[in-house]
C-alpha cells in the first residue's frame, strides 16, 4: 500500500467544472497507480471530498483523458 500526491499541473476547464493548478490530494491505495487502476475512483473521491469537483463530469467519464493534466508522485 502506498501514500501518493495528485496534483493538477495546469488550469483547465471542461463541462463547467474547474480545475486549477497546484490543486491536490492525498490518496492512500493498494495499487502503483490510483490514476489508472480501478476507473481512478479514488482519486474521483478525494477531490469531490476535498474540492466538491466531479472529476468523472470534467473528463466526460473516463479519468484517464486527464493523466496529461495531473501530475501522481508516490511520497
Amino acid at each position: 500500500m502506498g501514500l501518493f500526491k495528485i496534483t493538477v499541473k495546469q488550469n483547465r476547464n471542461s463541462n463547467g467544472v474547474n480545475l486549477e493548478k497546484g490543486m491536490s490530494v492525498e490518496v492512500s491505495s493498494k495499487y502503483t497507480n490510483p490514476l489508472t487502476t480501478n476507473g481512478g475512483q479514488e482519486v474521483i473521491d478525494a477531490f469531490k471530498s476535498k474540492y466538491g469537483i466531479d472529476l468523472k463530469k470534467h473528463a466526460g467519464g473516463s479519468v484517464l483523458t486527464l493523466s496529461a493534466y495531473l501530475e501522481v508522485k508516490n511520497i
